[in-house]
């Protein structure tokens, strides 16, 4: 593969440049903000976008989604998040990646977000929220981290509030979450008239529970949700399963 010419961009103190698995592409990301992890990729590679047309990812953290997805898709996609520094990352990232023609970051609350985009304006919507419920005794130090883990600044049902408002009829929502909240996500999805159509859990090992759980919903559309077969991701030796592999490295396997 030919190394694609970087644009250079500031760094600043504490950042670093990593490289975005193998779809030759680079990140900005630094250890005093809440770093993309595995729930990302495997939102990535899970949800359903169209060849072309608009998509939008809410919580977009650095950029990582919009990234991803650019890997997969000719669409337009925009990225929301309300940390303006990590907003300033994603968007950084996207100058250095050559991609500011294809991607734009919008610096935004995802509450209010729809008065400004409009109702109903993109084919596909993604987002990996905060998951954890806010309780205030086990909040971080870092600010930074504690809005990207915990519900600060939205709630589970402003994030399926705000996607239904802004995902157009027959358009696709996915989202990557904890298993714990599955009922809650699939009964706000109906409130907020997006039918839960695919669900997919992601163990750790064969014969353990489930930690993450990948769930995609369709605008006003039909009753009907598949299970999908289960995601394992580290075999009997802790290395990561085929599928995994594919997903993170190219290597021949099954999709997410």
């Amino acid at each position: 593969m030919v190394e694609k010419s970087l644009n250079e961009v500031p760094l600043y103190e504490g950042e670093r440049v990593d490289d975005l698995l193998t779809q030759n592409l680079h990140i900005i990301q630094s250890p005093e903000v809440f770093s993309f992890s595995m729930d990302a990729v495997l939102l990535g590679r899970f949800a359903s976008v169209p060849a072309r047309g608009r998509v939008l990812d809410l919580c977009t953290g650095n950029g990582v989604i919009p990234l991803l997805l650019s890997t997969r898709t000719k669409a337009t996609i925009e990225g929301v998040e309300i940390q303006e520094r990590l907003a300033g990352m994603a968007e950084r990232s996207i100058a250095m990646n050559n991609l500011q023609d294809r991607i734009m970051i919008h610096h935004a609350d995802l509450k209010g977000f729809h008065e400004t985009a409009g109702h109903g304006m993109y084919d596909a919507v993604t987002v990996n929220p905060p998951y954890a419920a806010l309780t205030g005794s086990d909040i971080k130090a870092n600010m930074h981290e504690a809005i990207a883990r915990h519900e600060i600044h939205c709630t589970l049902e402003d994030v399926v509030q705000a996607c239904g408002k802004l995902v157009k009829q027959g358009g696709k929502v996915s989202m990557v979450h904890r298993p714990h909240r599955l009922a809650d996500i699939l009964t706000l999805m109906r409130k907020y008239r997006i039918e839960p159509k695919r669900v997919r859990f992601v163990h750790p090992r064969a014969g353990m529970e489930a930690n993450m759980v990948l769930v995609e919903g369709l605008r006003d559309g039909k009753p009907e949700m598949r299970i999908m077969p289960p995601l394992i991701v580290y075999n009997e030796q802790g290395e990561y399963c085929e599928e995994i592999m594919t997903i993170y490295y190219g290597k021949p396997g099954g999709e997410a």
